[in-house]
């Protein structure tokens, strides 16, 4: 019976007892068609109570944890858990799965939620983040994602009257999420007073933005928005698990056993309490309810579900039930009746009718129960229990029998002996226990002879013998009863087993894998009829095999379904199912048992299918019954293509390098040479590993690729043309259905696809991101729209494109066998199918994943090719033993004998295939393969004369096949493209060597042929002129490295790999004379100049030899090498070797004896040798690259004319340098077109030819060199070399200032001040006198009222609290780090610009401002929509933390500029903020630029909120990237020392640098700013203030100081194509800042702007009708006229902050500002506007006015203070008196005393009443820190100071003397209020201040309120006086972190708050309460 294969048998799932109620919510429903669906372990279940019937649901591969129902519910979402869970929606129907959902969540899925409409679908994931994900289900596409919160996630919910809001709840949170674009952005809800903050474990949203949810003490929490609104109290006596809404009502489940209807307001309908009822008992805890109409299922912990009818509400059906809590391991089956035993660690024995489908027993036992057995009559039933003891029941009515307990540990495994005499009980204290059934279980004996706990037992036959097995692997026998071990293996052989289920023995070998030793299976059991066996192991897995099993590793069946470890698996009576039960998920699962006759029937029922490889796949272990592979596709299987470095490497290799060599970058590098080659023709074709790779395009060329290149060859002209796209080797080709477009894939880490046309070989699309390693096959779909990849990752990954968009639709992992072949299904795009190594798949498409089927094929064959045939169901595949399969659907129908060896292509015609094998013949085939048509054989005998070359041997095995223009074209494995004509006679239109690598290569002296010799054992000649022919080939017995021609080229020196060489004939090949003298490889070969008496042997052996030509004879030996010898060159006299080896040594030998030379450096250069393609020496030192650890310079030739060298290197890079290469890391030209490693260059006779060999490509490549004269700009023009270059790209103030500032979130902000000491809320409350004495005062007291805290100034009026603050104003304008930030808008009427997090949109004519405030922190750059379909569309960017998509992340807003609505939100990964934006052509694509370390440029679809594109841009900084303002697809972006062009491919972005070169001594600079001209010109403003100008990517044009300072920004007109520059400049006559340009920048006006500032520098600039609207960096808005060169100053602003000082005027609406800018400047509200603005030349601190208003002073950074009058705005006095800042300064009320405070911890006095003299009265002392805030009482005789310490201080007016007196302190009133201290105002300290600071706080004139500002940059409004921690407030925001200073103004009608990061004044308009 050692048949090795699967059984033929199978199971099915029929039934599954249980339902998971543990750790599990919300998971059981009623689908549209009545039926019930919930899940238990890995199975979905849709049960239908009517019939009694159970559907099941096999996707997953792991525990279900999370369900829910789609609103049509029909549809149903599952997620599990898992390394990679994924969600699967699925049909309840039909149990098909619709989508897959994957690569988003780790660790498991924990809540699912459906929309409103279905489409959407939100999942919560296990991660630590508990991130939170939306998807378009469908597409399987990812909407949005954050991280959700940081504690576990319970429910999440859709807002069913809201769109796009969410509610999601948990631990101790409930939080209010809404979606706009990709971004989520949360609110956590406020449980205020109403409630406690609690555990939120359920929910359900209502109209009206009401949302219920359950709570962990059982109440209901009812919301309101974002707020708790009411309690629901004791809904529920604990814990309400789960909530459900229907059209009635809601239904709520908890674990106090009720469930609770409520009507639509949530007013108690009834209560069902299901402990009461019959079913019910103690402890029943609801998990899951659903109301339907009049029936409600509900769901409890203990795996059971009741159905309740409302109306009959104390009588629920329990209609399932299940084990609950702990493992469930023991079970049993009735030896004559359909029965099942199961017993738990719950404790209970149930009883399970197999017929039924029923529990109908279950009894609760004392002990956890931890295995079973019936005895052989089915009287008895024998439990074993984890204490160690046993009981036996009677089956009938579950009493007791007996209860022994003779062991302390668990008892594993009982058994009752077949003649029902014995029972053996098996314990984990290693030893069996016989007892005596009929002596009422007597002990007879005891088995000791294991050393570990027993795990299997079975009885023999005739009851006298035991086996058992125990933990550590020993299977042992007894004698029985007696219980004696027997060793003698003879008594053994003639035992019968009744029974077997031990998992050890020869009979069951194979159930383990060939080379484990573990034990994960757990239960086996053997079906004796029917010789199968099925095992359970700890991977949820049941397998059936043969029986007997004997070879390790044997086939099998495997079924999923359980999720993890499977205890227990057991046969019933009459082996018609399999019982199995799961340890962890409580259940037993029910297989049907269909043997092999049954089977064959039930071929047409397509088997149930699952996701990967689950339900009845053939096993994965090795087959060993597969015929020998055929040497050539073993070959190719063993093929990784895997490389060391890869081109991708470069850029982080090269970062490292350049640290080691800053140095030697400073040093002059030696230029680029002047002349260029271009790629002109290859001969090769990749044929040795690839197949179908070959095709006519619809104009009749030919595409096909070799190493890196894919290659159009024109068969008229003969010539190519060059895809040079990629930068390795391509393994794949595929040609569009429709039009010649060409997709092909290369070998890279992160492999891509590049899409690209045939006629402009231009990249249409890039697919990268999904493979790894490469991509091995590719099709397309029939309509063009799909493509369908593979990759060489270890799973062959199959990804499924819209390769348009470059999007992923959907992706799988394939097989672990390669895969060679991938092909659309022409009929139904969404079904494909793979095939390769022993494997043929059928797949179709599931949302984001894929699922597939093996093909039931019998014997598994190799799979070489496949074609779909003439309807959608028919495949043919190649086989490799020569067969081809005809498959319907996914059966084999048949196969047909086509080819002797392997079919390596066929191809499907309208009527008929034409199939080509190893065996040389193409074959044309009938459209079903019954008759062959025609056979063509592939002989030199039927060769063309046309030919471009001469095949190596008859019958080449054929790789390609292809069939158009009435021919046939043919690739074969030995690298030869043939076209067959129809009638027979064939042409070859181009070839290469085989398989082996190139390394010999050699030009003729004086015509235009080159001869190459390879590893595939043949020379061959070619001709380089244009017929470009293989022109004679000659087999060698062994390949060869090097060749070479005599001077005369009538001779041919080869050097073979064996040690020997040739001379042959020139023209015949034929053999002149042959040497064998060394062992090792031939590594270089050489005539000597002139009449080329000698010839130079190099080889491996280290020795150089020297013939004589003429005589035959060697005369001599170079000896001294001490590795291999790599190089050699000839000096003209032909006196002089020159040689290189492999440890990089340089040596000199003379001819012809060989003896060594000494020669210093210098006079090597002078020596004149006669070729040099040496790579060592002083005079190439330059070639050597940075990164010389990994690539070595391998070849190189200098030109005839000794100006070029061409190198060759080990990364396939062909580069050009100036000789001599002086000097290290010189700069080139380089070119890639080789794969792998360049092995050799030369360059022709004349110079007019560079020829390169590839050493793994196996090319011969022909470059035609154009010297300097007619070089147009070609765009193959190479890439820059490897360092740029080290000049700095120019310095320059503002520049460096916006490149290293810092931008930090505000939420990260810290103090501002050098606070030191305990903050306020932390400080412990002083008692006061009263309290410290105890007088306890009575509550109405007789002393005097306490006074009046502050003066109030509206005293007779009601005084009316601030109700709230409104943004009024806003002065200020971000213009000194940002730029091209102003705009107009509607026709000019408006403008928009921003500052702080503001966006500001200003109307000209009313000077009215409005603002759109949702950004969360501060706005970098800003531009708008110029498309008119997108009207006032504005995107601003803002700053951000990390990229991790949660709230803090940067952001985008796209909003409308009129209503403020916001449009879409992007959160993006630009860690840091973004920094730059620009809307494409069409309006719909935005592009962004961030401050990560990467600068990553990203292009999103805003309105969709969808990334299409993201890149690193660039090391250093970018500044600006901007879209051509007439594409989609083309953008330029700049930075430090840095332009790059773009395109955008489908998803990817492909960029090239800036090619300086063409300019002499043009320098890469720092790069500003870009604007754009017809024709693809670009210009760049520079730091230099030059203006540079590019055509494509060539810079063709300087325009020389366009700007004596950089050029900050640049605009272009759309209507008239008109340039206006901005720059840095000092205003002249000639020039200004500001220029306005022709298209081309050649003709300029130039305007001033008259701000009276030294040096104008311009930050942006924008042209509208007749206006040009300037932003400068002094934060002035200019609208400049052209015709009259007018500037208008519409917005002024502080330039440099921050704003410290803030005064409000006593009776106007005006207030004064100062800042350290040095301005003082005065504001006017009602004007909206600047009224005046003193420069004071030195920053100020502080200012004031005085009580009249008549006077100001202002305080100084320096220690001066200075007293102006108002009206003459003159100085009336002004002094110095301290050394460091004044932070504040007050006149007293009385306007007699002025206050000054200074950082120096002290406050002065002066009396004014003196004259302005100024001379100090008095100070106050023994200040512990600096001053922050004074403030006067209002009699004018105390002063309050705020400190640095935290301290609040006060001081008698004018002796300064202190008061600490608390009482007294207490009854003084206050003129104003300005102090962040005091007992009054500690409600003003929040919670998070510990690393930031409440800075300013002012109370109002009436004192009923203080507003205060902090380091968040929050203005919040208070009550006053605020005693209570941490009191209630109202939030503003707006500003940036730190806010310096804010003030009430008269009448309390305005609050002004000063920015200090923003430099602006933000002016709110108090709203006051109602009378």
């Amino acid at each position: 019976m050692a048949d090795r294969t699967a059984p033929n048998c199978h199971l099915r799932l029929e039934w599954v007892y249980g339902y998971r109620g543990h750790q599990c919510r919300n998971n059981l429903f009623y689908t549209a068609a009545k039926e019930i669906v919930y899940f238990v372990a890995g199975v979905g279940v849709v049960y239908n109570t009517r019939e009694h019937k159970q559907k099941f649901y096999l996707g997953h591969n792991d525990d279900i944890i999370s369900l829910a129902l789609h609103p049509e519910r029909v549809l149903v979402a599952t997620g599990q858990v898992g390394k990679e869970p994924y969600i699967c929606v699925w049909d309840s129907y039909t149990v098909q799965t619709v989508s897959i959902l994957k690569d988003v969540h780790t660790h498991g899925i924990a809540c699912l939620a459906f929309d409103l409409e279905g489409q959407c679908l939100v999942s919560v994931g296990l991660d630590s983040k508990n991130t939170i994900c939306v998807w378009d289900w469908r597409r399987g596409k990812v909407l949005a994602a954050a991280p959700g919160h940081t504690d576990r996630i319970f429910d999440i919910s859709w807002d069913l009257y809201q769109p796009s809001r969410l509610v999601s709840c948990g631990v101790k949170h409930i939080k209010f999420w809404s979606l706009c674009g990709n971004a989520l952005t949360p609110k956590r809800g406020v449980f205020g007073k109403t409630g406690d903050l609690q555990t939120i474990l359920c929910l359900a949203c209502a109209k009206d933005e009401v949302t219920y949810s359950g709570a962990l003490n059982g109440d209901i929490y009812v919301w309101k928005g974002i707020n708790l609104m009411r309690t629901v109290q004791g809904a529920h006596g604990s814990g309400i698990f789960s909530m459900n809404v229907c059209e009635e009502g809601f239904a709520t489940g908890g674990r106090d056993g009720c469930v609770r209807l409520w009507d639509l307001n949530f007013k108690p309908i009834t209560v069902i309490d299901l402990r009461e009822t019959d079913q019910g008992y103690k402890g029943l805890s609801v998990r899951s309810v659903c109301w339907r109409g009049d029936h409600i299922l509900v769901g409890t912990q203990d795996s059971e579900i009741f159905e309740v009818v409302v109306h009959d509400r104390n009588k629920p059906f329990l209609i399932m039930q299940g084990h609950c809590e702990g493992e469930l391991w023991a079970l049993a089956v009735h030896p004559t009746k359909p029965l099942a035993m199961t017993g738990s660690d719950d404790r209970s024995v149930r009883i399970w009718s197999l017929i039924d489908h029923a529990l109908i027993a279950r009894c609760n036992m004392e002990e956890p129960i931890r295995c079973a057995a019936v005895s052989t009559d089915g009287i008895h039933l024998a439990l074993g229990m984890k204490d160690g003891s046993f009981t036996v029941l009677r089956v009938r009515d579950m009493t007791e029998v007996v209860h022994i307990k003779d062991r302390k540990e668990a008892i594993h495994e009982l058994k009752y002996s077949p003649d029902g005499a014995h029972l053996a009980v098996g314990s984990n204290d290693n030893s069996v226990d016989i007892y005596g059934v009929v002596q009422r279980y007597k002990k007879v004996g005891e088995c000791i002879g294991s050393n570990s706990f027993i795990t299997h037992m079975d009885w023999s036959t005739d009851s006298k013998h035991l086996q058992t097995n125990d933990g550590s692997g020993k299977r042992l026998f007894y004698r029985m009863p007696s219980g004696k071990e027997v060793t003698n293996r003879e008594e053994l052989k003639l035992v019968q087993w009744a029974s077997w289920t031990c998992v050890l023995g020869p009979e069951v070998n194979g159930i383990w894998p060939k080379y484990s030793d573990i034990n994960d299976i757990n239960s086996v059991d053997a079906n004796f009829n029917n010789q199968v066996l099925v095992t359970a192991d700890d991977y949820g897995l049941v397998k059936l095999l043969r029986y007997p099993c004997i070879k390790k590793g044997a086939k099998f069946k495997k079924y999923l379904g359980h999720s993890a470890h499977i205890t227990n698996a057991r046969w019933s009576h009459d082996y018609q199912w399999v019982i199995t039960i799961g340890g962890a998920d409580h259940s037993v699962f029910q297989w049907k048992f269909v043997p092999e006759r049954k089977s064959k029937e039930a071929v047409h029922i397509a088997p149930q299918e699952t996701l990967a490889d689950s339900n009845s796949e053939e096993s994965d272990s090795d087959q060993s019954d597969v015929p020998e592979m055929d040497s050539e596709i073993e070959q190719e299987t063993q093929l990784t293509y895997r490389r060391q470095v890869y081109k991708e490497d470069l850029p982080q290799l090269k970062e490292q390098c350049k640290e080691k060599h800053r140095a030697t970058a400073m040093k002059k590098r030696e230029r680029a040479p002047g002349s260029g080659v271009k790629l002109h023709f290859i001969h090769g074709y990749r044929g040795y590993d690839c197949r179908s790779n070959l095709f006519y395009t619809q104009t009749g060329e030919i595409v096909y690729h070799v190493a890196a290149i894919g290659v159009v060859y024109n068969r008229q002209q003969n010539t190519q043309r060059f895809y040079m796209g990629h930068d390795d080797d391509i393994l794949c080709l595929a040609i569009h259905p429709l039009k010649d477009f060409v997709a092909t894939g290369q070998v890279g880490r992160d492999s891509s696809i590049h899409i690209w046309d045939t006629e402009m070989l231009k990249p249409m699309s890039v697919l990268r991101g999904f493979h790894q390693l490469g991509v091995c096959a590719l099709d397309f779909s029939a309509d063009g729209k799909r493509l369908a990849s593979v990759g060489l990752d270890d799973n062959h990954t199959i990804v499924l494109w819209d390769w348009r968009k470059g999007e992923k639709l959907s992706a799988m992992r394939g097989s672990k066998d390669k895969i060679f072949v991938v092909k659309i299904n022409p009929y139904l795009p969404d079904k494909l199918i793979t095939a390769g190594v022993k494997h043929m798949k059928f797949w179709h498409k599931a949302g984001g994943g894929l699922i597939g089927r093996k093909g039931n094929m019998g014997k598994t064959e190799t799979m070489m090719c496949a074609v779909y045939g003439w309807s959608e169901e028919m495949v043919f595949s190649g086989t490799c033993t020569g067969d081809i399969c005809i498959w319907r659907d996914m059966f084999l129908m048949k196969t047909v004998k086509a080819h002797d060896g392997p079919v390596f292509s066929v191809h499907a015609l309208e009527k008929g295939f034409v199939t080509g094998g190893k065996d040389g013949i193409v074959a044309l085939w009938d459209d079903t393969f019954e008759r062959c048509l025609k056979t063509y054989a592939i002989k030199r005998a039927v060769l063309a004369p046309g030919s471009k070359g001469l095949l190596l041997e008859d019958n080449p095995s054929i790789r390609a096949i292809s069939l158009g223009h009435g021919h046939i074209l043919v690739g074969t494995k030995n690298g030869e493209i043939l076209e067959v004509d129809k009638s027979g006679p064939i042409t070859l239109l181009v070839q290469g060597h085989m398989e082996g690598e190139v390394w010999g290569l050699a030009t003729h002296p004086h015509l235009p042929l080159c001869a190459t010799v390879s590893d595939d054992k043949t020379l061959r000649i070619w001709d380089l002129s244009p017929s470009h022919c293989m022109l004679a080939v000659r087999k060698l017995r062994k390949g060869g490295r090097c060749c070479c021609f005599s001077p005369d080229g009538k001779a041919l020196a080869v050097g073979l790999n064996d040690g020997s060489f040739l001379i042959v004939n020139a023209d015949t090949l034929e053999d002149l004379v042959s040497f064998h003298h060394r062992k090792d490889i031939i590594s270089d070969i050489r005539f000597s100049p002139g009449a080329g008496k000698y010839l130079a042997v190099a080889s491996g052996d280290t020795f150089v030899d020297i013939y004589n030509v003429m005589s035959s004879k060697r005369v001599g030996v170079c000896k001294g090498c001490l590795n291999y010898i790599t190089h050699l060159d000839w000096d003209k006299r032909g006196k002089l070797l020159q040689v290189n080896t492999g440890a990089k040594e340089q040596f000199f030998f003379e001819a012809p004896r060989g003896k060594r030379q000494t020669i210093p450096a210098t006079e090597v250069e002078k020596i004149d040798w006669s070729t040099w393609t040496c790579v060592l020496g002083t005079s190439v030192e330059g070639i050597w690259p940075l990164i010389n650890e990994v690539t070595e310079v391998t070849a190189a030739c200098l030109s005839n004319d000794r100006k070029v060298l061409a190198t060759g290197d080990d990364l396939g890079y062909v580069k050009l340098f100036r000789y001599p290469v002086k000097g290290k890391y010189a700069k080139f030209k380089r070119y890639v077109a080789h794969s792998t490693h360049v092995t050799n260059v030369r360059w022709t006779h004349d110079d007019s030819l560079l020829v390169t060999v590839g050493g793994g490509d196996t090319c011969l490549m022909i470059w035609a060199h154009e010297p300097e004269s007619h070089r147009e700009f070609k765009q193959c023009d190479s890439e820059e070399s490897d360092i740029e270059s080290e000049d700095d790209g120019g310095y320059d103030s503002d520049v460096t200032r916006e490149n290293e500032i810092n931008y930090t979130i505000k939420a990260l902000s810290t103090n501002m001040r050098p606070m030191t000491g305990v903050k306020p809320h932390l400080q412990l409350k002083e008692p006061s006198v009263d309290e410290r004495q105890g007088v306890v005062r009575p509550p109405v007291s007789r002393a005097l009222p306490q006074p009046e805290k502050l003066q109030t100034n509206n005293v007779g009026k009601k005084k009316r609290p601030i109700e709230d603050l409104v943004l009024e104003l806003v002065f200020g304008y971000r213009g000194n780090d940002c730029r091209n930030n102003v705009h107009y808008l509607n026709e000019g009427a408006d403008i928009i610009y921003h500052t702080a997090s503001v966006g500001i949109v200003l109307n000209l004519t009313t000077s009215c401002q409005s603002f759109y405030v949702e950004h969360s922190d501060d706005i970098l750059c800003l531009t708008i929509n110029q498309h008119p379909k997108f009207p006032n569309v504005v995107a601003t960017g803002q700053v951000g933390d990390t990229g991790d998509m949660s709230a803090t992340s940067p952001s985008i807003h796209v909003w409308d500029a009129m209503t403020k609505q916001t449009l879409s939100v992007l959160r993006c990964f630009h860690s840091g903020g973004v920094c730059s934006v620009s809307f494409s052509a069409t309006g719909k694509l935005l592009l962004s630029v961030g401050l990560d370390p990467e600068h990553t440029v990203t292009i999103w679809k805003w309105q969709e909120g969808a990334k299409v594109a993201s890149r690193v841009g660039h090391t250093q900084r970018i500044f600006v990237a901007e879209f051509r303002p007439d594409s989609d697809t083309h953008f330029v972006s700049v930075g430090i020392k840095h332009v790059r062009f773009w395109t955008l491919a489908g998803r990817a972005l492909l960029s090239k640098k800036g090619v300086l070169s063409s300019i002499e001594d043009a320098r890469m600079q720092t790069m500003l700013s870009v604007a754009f001209g017809a024709n693809n010109l670009t210009f760049t403003g520079t730091i230099s203030g030059d203006v540079c100008v590019w055509k494509e990517h060539i810079l063709v044009r300087i325009v020389a100081k366009a700007h004596t300072g950089p050029v900050f920004t640049m605009y272009t007109t759309l209507r008239d194509g008109l340039i206006v520059t901005g720059g840095k400049e000092r205003p002249s006559k000639e020039g200004g800042a500001l220029k306005l340009w022709d298209q081309e920048l050649k003709r300029c006006r130039a305007f001033r702007l008259e701000t009276g500032q030294i040096i104008d520098c311009v930050r942006s600039v924008c042209r509208g009708k007749g206006k040009i609207l300037v932003g400068t960096r002094n934060a002035e808005i200019i609208e400049v006229g052209e015709k009259n060169a007018a500037c208008n100053i519409l917005v002024n602003g502080h330039m440099d902050g921050p704003i410290w000082g803030l005064g409000t005027h006593p009776s106007r609406d005006v207030f004064l500002s100062a800042a350290e800018d040095g301005t003082v400047r005065l504001w006017d509200i009602p004007e909206k506007k600047m009224l005046n603005k003193v420069n004071l030349g030195h920053p100020a601190r502080t200012i004031s006015y005085s009580p009249e208003g008549d006077m100001v002073a202002i305080g100084m950074k320096n220690g001066e203070f200075i007293i102006l009058l108002v009206a003459s705005l003159k100085i009336w006095g002004k002094k110095r008196d301290r050394r460091s800042p004044i932070q504040d300064i007050r006149f007293s009320p009385s306007s007699r005393y002025l206050a000054v405070g200074s950082t120096e911890s002290a406050v002065d006095f002066y009396d004014l009443t003196l004259g302005p003299q100024l001379n100090r009265i008095n100070c106050c002392r023994d200040i512990p820190s600096f001053v922050m805030q004074m403030d006067f009482s209002a009699d004018s005789t105390y002063v309050q100071i705020s400190t640095g310490a935290y301290k609040r201080l006060v001081y008698e007016v004018p002796s300064g003397k202190q008061v600490t007196e608390q009482s007294h302190i207490d009854r003084i009133t206050w003129a104003t209020w300005t102090s962040v201290l005091g007992d009054e105002v500690v409600g003003i300290w929040s919670r998070n201040t510990d690393k930031a600071d409440v800075t300013c706080a002012c109370v109002s004139h009436s004192g009923l309120n203080i507003v205060t500002g902090d380091d968040f940059g929050m203005v919040k409004l208070f009550d006053f006086p605020c005693p209570e921690k941490f009191a209630k407030h109202k939030r503003f925001l707006g500003h940036s972190a730190h806010l310096t200073n804010v003030r009430f103004t008269n009448g309390d009608r305005f609050v002004v708050s000063a920015g200090g990061d923003d430099r602006s004044l933000f002016v709110w308009r108090c709203v006051h309460a109602p009378h």
